[in-house]
């Protein structure tokens, strides 16, 4: 079974840490962010001792890939893990505009879908060009539940686990948001790691036995979405806050502000609770967590060393998550 990057084997992708650095933000998600500002991001989270960063093509058109080299390739290259996605292939886009999905980015490129072997080399080979690296470590297949479960399966891992066994990734994974679909595909391939996107929280976890599974194929799980949209991000739950990238319902902020109020009675803030419940667990690797500007990526990295007492987590058990 994949045992690269477990958290017990030692070498270079036992370096993972326990947070690592989300690039979503740093491609404009939702809202663009100058270049100066996310540089200075990146940098920040270097300087917080993070040497995990994830980005994606589809993370503005390829605008996290660009950022994130801009930054990463003047660092020694020993020193850090970089893991990107494929699946998605930029290619020109002639009717212009703007993104219209989610990034606030130019859309000189439209993404195509693509989970063939070609498709996923030429991924890799298009996302190595934007970073300006010779290598990426870890190559996760993105979104097979939302695209093509059954093609990612029969195609897509079958391609990466070729290209591993080609030394051209260190490692191989998902990057999903099901777990039922995430445990599919840890069923049917040698996967690496599985980058598991709100799925496992201190807000909800999976009815499937998916984290089990993984501890004993020796699938490492790297839990991001901690904060499950910003729902968790904050002490208080707000009225606007978001679940799932949309306006969370009565009932999950009623949930959200019960977990707050249970932290506060042990003198913790719902969003340190929220980011180092998920490494209470085994199979759990590493936390990764998106940041915008330097001083989330220095909130996150402090939160992540707050001493939580015990008695929290047994609390937390009793009511039941």
């Amino acid at each position: 079974m994949g045992t690269a990057m477990n958290s017990h084997d030692h070498g270079k992708l036992g370096k993972l840490g326990k947070l690592g650095f989300g690039g979503a933000g740093i491609g404009n998600l939702y809202r663009a962010i100058p270049d100066g500002e996310a540089l200075a991001t990146v940098l920040a989270a270097w300087d917080a001792g993070i040497r995990y960063f994830d980005t994606a093509p589809h993370y503005g058109l390829g605008l996290s890939e660009q950022r994130l080299g801009a930054v990463l390739r003047d660092k020694p290259r020993e020193e850090f893990i970089i893991s990107t996605k494929v699946g998605r292939i930029l290619e020109p886009n002639a009717s212009g505009g703007q993104d219209s999905e989610g990034f606030d980015v130019p859309a000189a490129t439209r993404r195509v879908w693509d989970f063939s072997e070609a498709g996923i080399r030429r991924s890799i080979e298009d996302s190595l060009e934007r970073l300006g690296l010779n290598q990426v470590d870890i190559a996760y297949l993105h979104d097979p539940d939302v695209h093509d479960l059954h093609a990612g399966i029969s195609q897509g891992l079958p391609a990466l686990e070729k290209l591993r066994s080609e030394g051209l990734v260190r490692a191989i994974g998902v990057g999903i948001n099901s777990a039922e679909a995430a445990l599919e595909c840890v069923e049917a391939a040698d996967l690496d790691l599985v980058m598991l996107a709100g799925r496992y929280t201190l807000l909800e976890q999976p009815d499937v036995p998916l984290l089990e599974r993984c501890l004993e194929r020796r699938t490492g799980v790297v839990s991001v979405g901690a904060y499950n949209s910003g729902l968790l991000a904050r002490p208080d739950v707000p009225e606007d806050a978001h679940y799932n990238y949309d306006q969370a319902p009565p009932e999950v902020l009623e949930r959200a502000r019960a977990l707050a109020a249970l932290c506060r009675d042990f003198g913790v803030e719902l969003p340190t609770a929220a980011l180092q419940f998920p490494l209470r667990h085994p199979a759990v690797v590493n936390v990764t967590a998106g940041a915008t500007s330097p001083e989330q990526v220095a909130a996150n990295s402090a939160r992540m060393e707050v001493p939580v007492p015990e008695g929290l987590w047994e609390a937390l058990e009793r009511v039941g998550r």
